[in-house]
């Protein structure tokens, strides 16, 4: 139910949304509006519209995830709806009105495609404009992966999980095929983000002057896959305290366990170079390389 309710928080207007879920042959007697969903942060699909559809699902034993399922299918119809809501307001006018004889450019069919999603594949079919100017936001051209799937493989990524093991539980749990190749490239993809977040300025901790109160110097052991093993490793981290009491991480980085004060160095001299002028306190605790 939870994941239900977060699925259909689509935007899509409240009569369509009826309409939808009418073609399903499920009747509900009302939705919330925009104001009554505003109010006290209520839902804005209101329980008897999510009772009757679990009741729809329970009685006719439909699958509510994975390919065919329920989920994919409303996400699907609600997609294609917002896509058709987006061409409309480009064009300027609604579908079928005369108002749009000689306006200079046409709807011009549509094309299908597969989209991945958190939620699995989602099957959409884009709509065209004769001029070839309708670029839709919901799903841009050319994508095949929109936002929180790449997000989805990273994380799993992160968690030290193979490529080849994400391509396996992608399947096993949405039904969704993409190739080691694709794992890859999508981390890639994070490379030029990670970078800028290495090297930023330390702003978020820092007064005018480039001081910071409080800098903590130390190390976690995490578990780090290298050459098919899993193995610990230290992580050093720099951690600064703004005046607001906020923690940021400045940085972070993979030793061996062999690090010293020339380590440390460096790790000064970057933060410096970054901006950081002059720090307060900085704690430390039995680190090699400090006194």
């Amino acid at each position: 139910m939870l994941a239900l309710r977060g699925y259909l928080r689509y935007g899509l207007p409240y009569r369509d949304l009826e309409e939808l879920l009418a073609e399903r042959g499920i009747e509900v007697d009302h939705v919330t509006t925009h104001s009554e969903a505003t109010m006290g942060d209520k839902p804005v699909i209101d329980e008897a519209t999510l009772d009757a559809l679990m009741n729809r699902i329970d009685a006719e034993g439909l699958d509510l995830l994975g390919p065919g399922g329920v989920l994919t299918e409303l996400t699907s119809k609600i997609m294609n709806r917002a896509l058709e809501a987006e061409l409309t307001n480009h064009l300027g006018y609604q579908n079928g009105d005369p108002a749009g004889r000689g306006s200079g450019n046409n709807r011009n069919g549509h094309s299908p495609k597969n989209v991945k999603t958190d939620a699995g594949e989602i099957p959409v079919t884009v709509p065209r404009d004769r001029n070839g100017t309708f670029e839709p936001v919901v799903v841009p051209k050319h994508a095949r992966r929109l936002d929180g799937f790449n997000d989805l493989v990273c994380g799993l990524l992160s968690r030290g999980m193979t490529t080849r093991g994400i391509c396996s539980q992608l399947y096993d749990t949405y039904g969704v095929e993409i190739s080691a190749s694709q794992v890859s490239a999508i981390s890639d993809a994070i490379l030029p983000e990670l970078d800028e977040w290495r090297n930023r300025a330390p702003d978020s901790i820092t007064h005018p002057e480039g001081g910071a109160p409080i800098l903590y110097l130390d190390a976690i052991v995490v578990k780090i896959r290298t050459d098919g093993k899993v193995v610990n490793r230290p992580c050093y981290l720099a951690l600064g305290i703004n005046l607001e009491g906020e923690k940021h991480v400045l940085g972070m980085w993979l030793g061996d366990g062999g690090e010293g004060a020339k380590f440390w160095l460096g790790v000064c001299g970057e933060l410096a170079n970054r901006g950081l002028r002059d720090v307060l306190i900085v704690s430390c605790d039995g680190l090699t390389g400090f006194p």
